[in-house]
């Protein structure tokens, strides 16, 4: 690791006349980025941990990197979106290794199935895992890629479809690996990867991956993780962080992945020539003990929270224990197979762990978890999920971490961080609110009409069409309409897209890529969408003019998380509505209204059609959490708003 530039402080670069403007043809002096830096920087070196909510335009990014380099001892970044990974990676860190007064080395780390196993691709040229023209056309771009490739990372393959069956074939994912008994270990781009990140002193990851690996740190059987050690990290996108530890402080299993268990060893003992009559008999068992397992939690699609284990296990305690018995017997056959190849070891590891999963599913008895199941397609999953990921991550990350910053443009709540600092067990954080820079109050106008009706009631679906449709009129298209349901998103589109002169585009019809892509290269194009869009997407300029927002974004209270979150909270004396139905309401608008303002020269208007945001009074603290934009309640303005 380099050591400290000691000489140098955040100062330098961000003041007025500083080294970046010298730097940068068209950089611009902010006071609330130098002000972040030097909070950044002061952290950072005190070890003390920092909440910083940086809203749009403030340049956060340069905030948080310059005093990371500076730090001089290893610091991991996480962000919560592809687009914010690659952008500091692929833009900010190049500009800055090219101008910063001392070397410093950054990696990027992506999960495993980002990268090509070698022994796999290699594997594929003598045995027969591929299948159809497609494939095989597929598997041959990869191989020639191969020979020149430096990362493995399949986004340098352009040609590549995005859902290539080949690709998931070849990928590096764990289910398969050997570890550094497969030949190809020192060559291995996994390998490749950590060494780079061993050496480097900026290691950019996501949240799926830093959190995948702190769950595998908290377990004894595997404490080195994947990232290397670092003296701090800092979180970009915070306000995500609480979703993302549950997923992986907490358990599953499906059927999708006793399906595949069974089609890779079968795969694995076919073409390394250690199959027998005797396996196919344990596979079939495997199979079919676990379509009657699935089978008992019926097929209504949707997610329900589940808490009848002592009924089940009683009622179905032989489909229960046939398909633990028949994974137990799959192990103690791999185990004692005869010149059993490598690759069958990872496929013991694999039906130990979901036989595990299973047994604290069908247990549960830990009051700390909240049991659901997720009926989707023709899958089911199990999932036991944390209520309450504040205590596991103040022990495993804020306890003994040296520094924590967490940042976003929505993390405060009327002002404060309690809500985050609660709900993350974040404790005796710093804090800084850094307003945006831009002149929302002439930029933008917040429209909430008066006169529809209660967004519950049934006639609000027809009414809001009709408004939307005014609305868009007014604004020529150039507009994302945002629901809080699948539902009204399709019912509000059949209705206006039959209305309005302007092309139309609905989530689900595509990639979210595509769908964004095609927004941006159509003029007055109106795009329909729900919770994916409301975050990570950024469209500079007047092809994005109006977001319309169809009710407050309260979490949908039947989910079981949510109403497990919901019920501790009141079991403990609280008021769930105001302590985390209302707070996290606030940050998801934020998170939707955020789409529109991106630069200094953008105009819009925020169209929210719920009127409870003016006639209850806890509206107030939407109101208060949002920046000062212009407000009316009369369309008209609109029309002057987008005549000017």
């Amino acid at each position: 690791m380099s050591s400290p530039a000691k000489a140098l402080t955040a100062r330098q670069f961000f003041s007025k006349g500083g080294l970046l403007s010298r730097w940068h043809p068209n950089y611009e002096f902010r006071s609330g980025q130098l002000q972040m830096a030097e909070a950044v920087e002061s952290a950072l070196a005190d070890g003390r941990h920092l909440i910083v909510e940086a809203g749009t335009g403030t340049g956060k990014t340069l905030a948080y990197l310059i005093p990371a380099i500076l730090h001089g001892k290893r610091v991991v970044i996480s962000t919560g979106t592809k687009n914010l990974q690659e952008q500091l990676f692929f833009k900010d860190i190049p500009f800055l290794q090219k101008h910063f007064p001392r070397p410093f080395s950054a990696c990027y780390m992506k999960g495993r199935s980002n990268y090509l196993c070698r022994q796999k691709l290699y594997d594929a040229e003598r045995e027969p895992i591929l299948s159809g023209l497609e494939e095989v056309a597929d598997y041959q771009v990869i191989r020639n890629w191969e020979q020149s490739t430096e990362t493995g990372d399949r986004a340098e393959i352009r040609k590549l479809p995005e859902g290539s069956t080949a690709w998931a074939k070849l990928d590096a994912r764990a289910d398969l690996c050997t570890g550094q008994k497969c030949k190809q270990f020192e060559r291995c781009f996994l390998t490749l990867m950590h060494q780079r990140a061993f050496e480097s002193d900026i290691v950019i990851v996501n949240h799926h991956l830093f959190f995948a690996d702190l769950a595998v740190k908290g377990r004894a059987d595997e404490a080195e993780g994947i990232i290397p050690e670092y003296s701090a990290v800092i979180f970009d996108e915070a306000h995500e962080i609480e979703d993302v530890a549950g997923q992986y402080f907490g358990v599953g299993a499906s059927s999708y992945q006793f399906e595949e268990l069974v089609r890779d060893v079968n795969s694995v003992a076919r073409r390394k020539e250690a199959s027998s009559l005797e396996l196919d008999r344990v596979l079939m068992s495997v199979g079919d003990h676990s379509a009657r397992f699935f089978d008992i939690f019926g097929d209504a699609d949707g997610r329900r929270g589940f808490a009848a284990q002592e009924a089940y296990r009683g009622k179905f305690a032989d489909e229960y224990s046939g398909l633990l018995l028949a994974i137990e017997l799959l192990v103690t056959h791999l185990k004692l197979a005869k010149g059993a190849p490598e690759e069958l070891i990872p496929l013991v590891n694999r039906a130990e762990t979901l036989a595990m999963a299973i047994k604290l599913f069908m247990d549960g008895s830990d009051p700390s978890f909240v049991y659901w199941i997720e009926r989707r397609g023709r899958g089911t999953f199990l999932q036991a999920t944390p209520i309450d990921v504040a205590t596991l991550l103040a022990e495993r990350l804020f306890d003994v971490t040296g520094a924590t910053v967490l940042t976003s443009a929505t993390l405060a709540v009327a002002g404060g961080f309690s809500f985050a600092e609660k709900r993350l067990g974040v404790r005796y954080a710093r804090e800084l609110l850094v307003p945006s820079h831009f002149d929302y109050e002439h930029q933008a106008l917040l429209y909430a009409p008066q006169h529809l009706p209660d967004p519950r009631s049934p006639a609000f679906t027809a009414a809001a069409s009709k408004e939307i449709t005014e609305i868009l009129r007014h604004s020529r298209g150039r507009a994302f309409v945002l629901f809080t349901s699948y539902q009204q998103m399709r019912q509000v589109y059949d209705r206006v897209s039959l209305e309005i002169e302007y092309d139309t585009l609905m989530q689900g019809t595509g990639p979210r890529s595509a769908l964004l892509e095609e927004f941006k290269s159509t003029p007055n194009c109106v795009l329909f969408a729900t919770s994916s869009f409301w975050q990570g997407v950024d469209v500079p300029g007047e092809q994005l003019s109006c977001v319309i927002i169809d009710k407050l974004p309260f979490a949908v209270p039947s989910d079981p998380i949510v109403e497990a979150r919901v019920r501790r909270i009141r079991d403990d004396g609280g008021e769930p509505f105001y302590e985390y139905q209302i707070p996290q309401a606030a940050i998801a608008l934020k998170q939707g209204f955020g789409r529109l303002i991106r630069s200094r020269s953008d105009r819009g208007v925020l169209a929210i059609l719920d009127h409870r945001i003016t006639k209850q009074r806890y509206g107030q603290v939407f109101f208060d959490s949002l920046p000062d934009y212009g407000f009316t309640t009369r369309l008209s303005d609109v029309e002057s708003f987008f005549n000017v």
